[in-house]
């Protein structure tokens, strides 16, 4: 894959756009590749050129990324103001519970709906999901959606303000546990340590409620990329805490790379693609 210039928009050429209605809502979804269905949820403050790297990663590996649009200028190297006015409507909206744990986000029907889609026009044994920041835990809820297998979880940072909380209901979050035991899934994360978006006390809570189902990689803080080139991050991000897009540096040997491949290695894996995995979970 050609290097992109990551603080310049992108066009996103490589994608096709396309315009999905489920349970009733209409959103536009970003769809390339062929293989299973990988859905990627773009981290704050919308699918901006790294969350756009991540994505053709993943589907040069062999998938079919669907990446919805649920915030933000899609391609957008957004600027500090930018990003920080995206954060703060994201925050008011009712799609999401930025600021309450206990609950899920109403959004969650809708990708619930995505994946069951994305799985009829891809087929194979199911789908993956992988959630950023602000849509960090949405891959587990979209566990309740029995076509979802590979869930995946980067540095999920609500609700804000209560890091020792989840966001999803208790009920949910039972139920979730339920399906992973019965049909002997995973739920991989990853933080960096230190990060004050994501907390030891939230991954804490995650392996509470789901046991050795819940399989954590916490990378050492001294693993992230120092060349921040995001003018969000810059500004109102000032530890690691982008795993696999801004702070993920691509070289070999690197933690953050290996991160990555690990994540691409488990959707091959449990989504039957032959894709190698280099530490099966």
């Amino acid at each position: 894959m050609q290097q992109p210039d990551l603080t310049q928009d992108d066009p996103l050429d490589d994608f096709q756009r396309r315009e999905l209605t489920c349970v009733g809502r209409t959103k536009p979804v970003w769809v390339a590749g062929k293989g299973p269905a990988v859905i990627v949820m773009a981290e704050m403050p919308g699918i901006s050129p790294h969350v756009a790297r991540f994505a053709r990663w993943v589907r040069d590996a062999g998938f079919t990324v669907y990446m919805p649009s649920l915030f933000g200028r899609d391609g957008a190297a957004a600027s500090a103001e930018e990003g920080a006015a995206v954060f703060r409507r994201a925050c008011v909206s009712a799609e999401f519970n930025a600021l309450k744990g206990g609950s899920s986000s109403p959004v969650a029907d809708w990708l619930r709906a995505l994946a069951k889609h994305a799985r009829g026009e891809c087929g194979g044994p199911g789908v993956g999901a992988i959630g950023m920041c602000f849509t960090g835990n949405f891959a587990l809820t979209m566990m309740l959606e029995p076509a979802v297998l590979a869930p995946v979880l980067c540095q999920p940072s609500l609700p804000l303000g209560e890091p020792e909380r989840l966001e999803i209901s208790p009920a949910e979050l039972d139920a979730v546990g339920a399906r992973l035991l019965q049909e002997d899934l995973t739920v991989l994360a990853y933080r960096f340590e230190g990060d004050r978006f994501c907390t030891s006390q939230r991954f804490a809570a995650y392996r509470q409620a789901l046991g050795e189902r819940f399989v954590a990689r916490v990378l050492p803080a001294s693993a992230a990329n120092r060349d921040v080139q995001a003018a969000f991050h810059a500004r109102h991000v000032p530890v690691p805490h982008s795993v696999v897009t801004v702070h993920l540096v691509d070289a070999e040997g690197e933690p953050t790379a290996a991160a990555r491949d690990e994540i691409i290695a488990f959707f091959g894996q449990r989504l039957a693609t032959g894709v190698p995995a280099r530490n099966p979970v």
